[in-house]
């Protein structure tokens, strides 16, 4: 499991803090803290220097760390794009868990893959004056303005597991392309040399890196990947099913498939099943996420898990960091 955090120059306007105001005006943090909140110990010569400075530096409170400091703020906010299967439950008992251990409660909303819900969910959030906000993006957010509005705020946003290609954000992921190599190597390891890749959008980092681990099996083989072979969808059962059935007309129709999901394979299962063709005999199966479906499948189904517990732990940890550094950029 892998965080990133990305880290801002201090010259930044949104990181210029109360300590920078007091050394620039040789006075105490004390003094423009109270001058800044029109403290009635504080002289009007002396309110008027500080609020000079703090126009001109562009000073904005960091009212985060002020309600974590008298302990009111103690929300977390949660956005996901569907609580079901076995991914995001476990997901979220994670961040429960750890997010209860430092004396948060959680706030979860779902986006059910619709970007216009996840932006109306980061407003209620908002709303509901969280301390931080950890996302799992919809399937087809590609455009990030909503969480501009997070950050503005100096609130600390998280991602995890699908998070941006485009740009850099604070995150907490899974050696997703590891895991795709692995599942594309087991699939060549019994004998499979025609391997097709059910591919999800590749705006979503683990999609990317999903099809890039399948890339580098393939390559580890020296085997070609034609593009006949790799079939981009939204990773639904039925988006497994035609796409196996398309694979299965063509003159050479593969001989495994490794999906970048689980429901898009059990798709295939289905499909070869109806057909009357053999799993693994004839066309071998690997999938990720390890929903519990697979263990219960004829056959059971190969797939890889992603410790989706442990993830939720490490996107509440990451949070808790950002919500200590004062320096760091929360987007």
């Amino acid at each position: 499991m892998s965080s990133r955090q990305k880290q801002t120059p201090s010259t930044s306007p949104a990181a210029v803090s109360m300590a920078d105001l007091a050394r620039e005006l040789g006075v105490s943090m004390t003094t423009v803290s109270r001058a800044l909140s029109d403290h009635h110990s504080i002289g009007a010569a002396t309110k008027q220097r500080v609020l000079k400075l703090a126009k001109k530096l562009n000073y904005q409170p960091n009212h985060l760390a002020a309600a974590l400091r008298k302990g009111q703020s103690r929300l977390l906010g949660v956005v996901v794009p569907y609580i079901e299967g076995k991914f995001f439950p476990s997901v979220i008992q994670g961040i429960e868990q750890a997010a209860s251990k430092a004396g948060f409660s959680v706030i979860v909303c779902q986006s059910h893959e619709d970007v216009q819900l996840e932006r109306r969910n980061v407003e209620t959030l908002l709303n509901a004056q969280v301390a931080g906000v950890l996302v799992s993006l919809a399937r087809n957010t590609q455009q990030f303005q909503h969480f501009e509005k997070v950050r503005s705020r100096g609130i600390p946003l998280v991602f995890f597991d699908r998070i941006p290609t485009t740009e850099l954000v604070n995150s907490v992921v899974l050696n997703d392309r590891d895991g795709a190599f692995q599942a594309t190597r087991h699939l060549l390891e019994q004998g499979c040399r025609r391997i097709a890749h059910f591919a999800g959008p590749q705006h979503l980092n683990i999609y990317h890196q999903r099809r890039q681990g399948y890339l580098d099996a393939l390559a580890s083989y020296d085997l070609p990947a034609p593009e006949e072979l790799l079939d981009y969808s939204d990773m639904t059962l039925e988006n497994g099913a035609s796409a196996m059935r398309r694979l299965l007309a063509l003159p050479l129709p593969p001989d495994g498939v490794f999906g970048a999901g689980d429901s898009v394979i059990l798709g295939a299962l289905q499909l070869l099943k109806s057909q009357g063709i053999r799993v693994p005999q004839d066309v071998a199966l690997a999938g990720f996420s390890n929903e519990g479906f697979t263990a219960i499948t004829e056959p059971q189904l190969t797939s890889v898990d992603q410790r989706c517990e442990e993830m939720g732990e490490a996107a509440v940890r990451l949070f808790l960091e950002l919500a200590a550094a004062p320096k760091a950029s929360f987007v």
